[in-house]
């Protein structure tokens, strides 16, 4: 009888302890967005010869510039939503002597660790 006890007390105990890992999606996670907010809408509105100001204002300031110039422009989202993988879009943009968009490079990373 009295092992029958201690047993049950001690599965109850083991049981109790590992309950944070099993119950671990039931607990709330906010989203979690950091950069430039990028949605598809905005990237396909990017066309070529933009210029910098018109640039600006479909997806805003710049997160990175070009350290050795102003002609490259780089722009991160990173979102993670709820307890799923975190997912990033990076866009490059180039700009010419002119100052209009020359070059649109698009990345998606999916999942980030």
């Amino acid at each position: 009888m009295r092992f029958t006890i201690l047993a049950t007390v001690a599965l109850f105990l083991s049981l109790l302890s590992t309950g944070c890992t099993l119950m671990e999606k039931a607990v709330y996670r906010p989203d979690i967005n950091q950069g430039n907010y990028l949605t598809d809408r905005q990237i396909n509105t990017l066309k070529k010869g933009m210029t910098k100001q018109q640039v600006i204002y479909v997806l805003g300031s710049p997160m990175l510039q070009d350290p050795y110039g102003d002609n490259s422009w780089i722009y991160i989202f990173r979102q993670q939503v709820g307890h799923e993988e975190a997912t990033q879009k990076t866009i490059i943009l180039k700009f010419d002597s002119s100052d209009l968009l020359d070059s649109i490079q698009h990345q998606d990373v999916s999942p980030v660790k």
